[in-house]
């Protein structure tokens, strides 16, 4: 959920330039949350200790949060937790804990499992949400937990886990940013999970942190002997013999044609989560990357208003067909709340493509744009309807002053203001939408181009 500050800070945005380049750092920790009784940790001891050590991290997904959960989040001070979905047999276990505000959390279980160990007697699946890391700079973070074991049916559960999990990504978070990072249960050196990883990462445009980083992008050979960590480490070991073995809790991101990510760095953190005695926390180690990222200087995000309803929809993929078009043409229907939104553009090779979201409902009014003329603002309101939020209102106006409105206005709403900062190879101008619709426009965010 958006809170009424950061609908407030929203409305400012395009008053200054926005931050163009930055880091985050994120987490993947197995915090082993199932009952004392059956256990592999201690987790009725460790799970305070491990909450009060989550703060320096900004993105923290945590898996196997089960009955344990309100221990890890009374002692842990992020703003912004996603609610337990429940105890084990209930649950997935998966939560993230961040300093960033998100939109649109979603929990999926997985089709397939295999019966062997256990793994179908709890809803175990991914986490989908979207976070607005920086102005410009929103990212999709997915948690994953897949099938457990290493014999042929749990070889083939995990293959098409990881299956399910790209075809949903393809889905729903098409030209934007990604991280994905969670307890794979899969390992580069046994043969089929070696092939489902890298197919993995090959149809999602992924990069593994620790293949990257620490493995200077040489994979190690399936088959071949599992590059086993210590258990515990032995004291003293080095940070460089703790990173160079592999783990099964694994972290891959990618960037997208709104923002870059440089680099992403690898470190298994071993030594920030053990005892007095030294010994870790929990079965699993925590995994810590840290992105860099560089915002487009020719493409932006701007912020949303709108709630998790319809289905995801972006015109950055009709954007990365032609480059940056120009709208020349938008259309907003709308009466009691918005009921659609089309813009036509006009490519870079002078053919016209038109992108609709919404429904049919609702009052059509039209803008068509003079020479130079661009839409430099937006202001978008939002209020409940049936028990859901929608899209009640939108107005775009242009650099001449000239504007079209749909819908009623609500007591919440986003201003968005054409970016500040210099473009290349034009004015920043609106050139598509981001957001979610079905027979009416459940949430709208604009994006901006430097196409004009």
């Amino acid at each position: 959920m958006i809170s009424t500050a950061f609908v407030l800070l929203a409305a400012i945005h395009g008053a200054v330039a926005a931050q163009t380049t930055g880091s985050f750092s994120v987490l993947s920790y197995n915090v082993a949350g199932l009952p004392d009784i059956i256990s592999s940790g201690n987790p009725s001891v460790n799970t305070p200790l491990i909450a009060a050590r989550l703060g320096p991290y900004n993105i923290i997904n945590v898996q196997e949060d089960f009955n344990y959960h309100a221990a890890l989040y009374a002692g842990d001070k992020h703003a912004h937790r996603t609610p337990t979905s429940g105890g084990a047999g209930i649950g997935s276990g998966l939560n993230t804990l961040s300093d960033f505000e998100y939109v649109d959390f979603e929990r999926v279980g997985w089709k397939d499992c295999n019966l062997n160990g256990g793994d179908c007697l709890t809803p175990k699946g991914f986490t989908f949400l979207r976070t607005r890391v920086s102005e410009g700079l929103w990212v999709d973070i997915y948690n994953l937990h897949t099938d457990a074991g290493s014999d042929s049916g749990d070889i083939t559960a995990r293959g098409k886990n990881f299956a399910q999990l790209t075809s949903y990504i393809a889905s729903n978070s098409a030209g934007f940013p990604v991280v994905v990072m969670g307890d794979t249960n899969g390992r580069y050196t046994r043969s089929g999970d070696s092939e489902t990883l890298r197919s993995f990462l090959s149809n999602t445009g992924t990069t593994d942190a620790w293949v990257s980083s620490i493995r200077k992008g040489s994979f190690p050979a399936a088959g071949s002997n599992a590059l086993v960590c210590g258990a515990p480490f032995p004291a003293g070991t080095s940070q460089t013999d703790v990173d160079a073995c592999e783990v099964v809790d694994k972290v891959f991101f990618r960037g997208g044609p709104t923002a870059s990510f440089l680099s992403g760095t690898y470190s298994n953190d071993h030594y920030a989560f053990i005892d007095s005695a030294g010994l870790p926390l929990s079965d699993h180690y925590p995994i810590l990357s840290r992105i860099d990222w560089r915002l487009s200087s020719s493409l932006r995000l701007g912020d949303t208003t709108g709630g998790p309803h319809g289905t995801t929809f972006t015109d950055i993929t009709g954007i990365l067909a032609d480059s940056v078009p120009k709208i020349t043409t938008i259309t907003i229907r709308g009466a009691n709340r918005l009921d659609a939104v089309s813009i036509t553009s006009r490519t870079t090779s002078g053919s016209t493509v038109t992108s609709t979201r919404g429904g049919t409902g609702g009052t059509a009014v039209t803008l068509t744009l003079g020479t130079s003329e661009r839409i430099t603002s937006t202001v978008a309101c939002s209020a409940q309807y049936n028990g859901r939020t929608r899209v009640f209102y939108l107005k775009v106006t242009t650099n001449q002053g000239r504007s079209i409105e749909a819908g009623k206005t609500t007591s919440s709403c986003v201003t968005n203001n054409v970016p500040s900062d210099a473009g290349s190879p034009g004015a920043w101008g609106l050139v598509g939408f981001w957001g979610r619709a079905g027979d009416e426009v459940d949430r709208l965010a604009p994006i901006w181009g430097a196409a004009y």
